[in-house]
């Protein structure tokens, strides 16, 4: 397997080379799915997928306005049951943004509202790729998966069902039922340079 993630590294970077198109850094791309399937290895490759659009994106898309959002928080919040969970991780291979987990609120040590302020600057933070390039670069994305050989659960239907979708123009999904029912995620996204100053001092 690894000769041919070696091929596939090299192919990659060849075709960037001769393309007008984003090169993924193919050996980052797959030492984050090592780490994401290491921590959650009930992850299908819509789980995967999620994490590397919110990389790229950010939190914007779920996100109508401040008052909502506090709202939202609130609801989630009384939600939160397991406190034995990664408090924080990087999204995607750029780490460009962070998940914090609510359990962080629900034990005391970040309060309710510096997760909100900093959740809504994330959010006008966000400068996303256009559409097209980001399924270019999925495509360069997937394709390392695939050399991965994870024996994901549901792969080939995940594949297509993604692919249709960005096809379609859309490209935000959920977390799979699998995900969901191992894992109970509870997280807001916040970005690198607000969560590295203001956030992570809180929980080290």
């Amino acid at each position: 397997m690894q000769r041919l993630v070696n091929t596939l590294l090299l192919l990659i970077a060849f075709v960037c080379a001769h393309a007008q198109t984003k090169c993924v850094d193919a050996a980052n791309v797959r030492s984050a799915v090592e780490r994401m399937m290491a921590d959650y290895p009930h992850s299908t490759l819509q789980d995967i997928y999620k994490s590397f659009f919110q990389d790229n994106f950010g939190p914007g898309h779920a996100v109508p306005d401040s008052a909502q959002a506090a709202a939202w928080l609130r609801g989630e919040l009384a939600k939160v049951e397991r406190l034995d969970v990664l408090l924080y991780e990087p999204t995607g291979y750029n780490g460009n943004y962070y998940r914090v987990s609510l359990a962080a609120v629900a034990s005391g040590k970040v309060q309710q509202d510096a997760l909100l302020s900093a959740f809504l600057r994330s959010v006008r933070a966000v400068q996303p790729s256009e559409v097209e390039a980001w399924v270019q670069e999925w495509a360069q994305i997937e394709s390392v998966i695939a050399a991965m050989e994870l024996q994901l659960p549901g792969y080939d239907a995940d594949t297509k069902a993604i692919k249709d979708m960005l096809a379609a123009g859309h490209y935000a999904v959920h977390h799979s039922r699998l995900y969901n029912e191992h894992y109970e995620p509870h997280y807001r996204i916040i970005a690198k340079d607000i969560f590295e100053r203001e956030i992570l001092p809180l929980l080290e």
